[in-house]
């Protein structure tokens, strides 16, 4: 009689082996197409539910900047005879004995100005001073950084020592003085004063991202691509700009993140003390307060209506807050350390 062999899988003594749990996950993330950095930071900071709602709050405000015209209810100049210290809408008796209206949703200031208006055309002032400023101050500090990181020796040392003489300062100090001394010349009155806050603002603002920088070039030029561009005979010009500088990106997105809310708390601070934006009597100006100059007005009307200093606080509070949260999620975003 003849018998047929049979497999040991048929009869069941050799069982056959499934791949276990960890080695199917590893042949997947092979099998995925590579990403770059930058999409792989894309996708880690979209889940950060913090970082993105700081965005969207962010954009809500650059957004309010741009149409308070066709946003405020009111020209922020108008005077309303006879509706000085109304306080908001909700509210149905204040201390003055007057009441809310829906015409003036957060009330009105001494002068009978709507005060939602004046909030809105504030956030222009804040928008501009955290952008424009941040990115001066980003050109200047990763010049320097980058040629003191890159060239050493002579130049480094006089670079980071003019550096130094600049941190030493104090920066409020600097800003007091600056906006003091110029503030009635043709520099200080152009712009209603905002130019000269640009000024006073990169002039010391620099040091921070210039070390930064500096530091980051000294730890990548001994790096494996840098030397081999040097010995194919790459320019010194193109090392630094396509090959450093696009690798230290990350941390200056970063540290962008963070300089433009200190940008907006030095100009609300500038604001409360009476030396930031020159206050506006002309309707057609793109610039007309600020909202350090709102927290100035609404100091000295706290008691009668606490809206003129409450609304530019929380403004000014929920954009710092959102700024710290994006940065802090691009800082996640952009550690290849970081790995989730």
């Amino acid at each position: 009689m003849t018998t047929t062999a049979q497999s040991p899988s048929t009869t069941g003594r050799f069982p056959e082996k499934k791949p276990s749990a960890a080695f199917s996950d590893l042949t997947q993330a092979l099998q995925r197409p590579p990403r770059s950095l930058w999409r792989d930071a894309w996708s880690r900071l979209i889940r950060n539910r913090a970082a993105v709602a700081g965005a969207m709050v962010i954009l809500f405000f650059v957004f309010v900047a741009i149409f308070a015209p066709t946003l405020a209810p009111h020209n922020p100049l108008q005077i309303h005879s006879g509706q000085g210290f109304l306080p908001p809408m909700w509210v149905k008796q204040s201390a003055t004995g007057k009441a809310g209206v829906p015409e003036f949703p957060l009330g009105t200031d001494n002068l009978g100005r709507d005060v939602l208006s004046r909030v809105i055309y504030g956030a222009r002032v804040s928008m501009v001073v955290g952008f424009i400023p941040t990115t001066i101050i980003v050109l200047m500090g990763v010049t320097i950084g980058l040629i003191a990181g890159y060239r050493g020796g002579f130049v480094d040392n006089v670079l980071m020592r003019i550096t130094d003489i600049v941190y030493a300062f104090p920066d409020l100090l600097f800003f007091i003085i600056i906006m003091t001394a110029l503030r009635n010349t043709s520099l200080g009155q152009f712009l209603n004063g905002l130019f000269l806050l640009f000024v006073a603002l990169a002039l010391v603002n620099w040091v921070g991202m210039a070390r930064l920088v500096r530091g980051q070039v000294l730890a990548l030029k001994e790096r494996d691509f840098v030397l081999a561009s040097r010995a194919v005979g790459a320019e010194h010009s193109r090392i630094m700009l396509r090959h450093i500088l696009p690798n230290s990106l990350g941390v200056i997105i970063v540290s962008m993140a963070f300089l433009i809310p200190g940008a907006i708390i030095t100009e609300a601070v500038l604001g409360y003390l009476g030396l930031g934006l020159r206050p506006s009597t002309n309707p057609n100006d793109i610039f007309i307060t600020s909202w350090g100059a709102l927290l100035l007005e609404g100091q000295t009307a706290i008691n009668n209506q606490p809206w003129i200093l409450l609304a530019p606080a929380i403004c000014v509070a929920l954009v710092v807050l959102s700024f710290n949260f994006l940065g802090d999620g691009l800082r996640d975003a952009l550690d290849p350390r970081i790995r989730e």
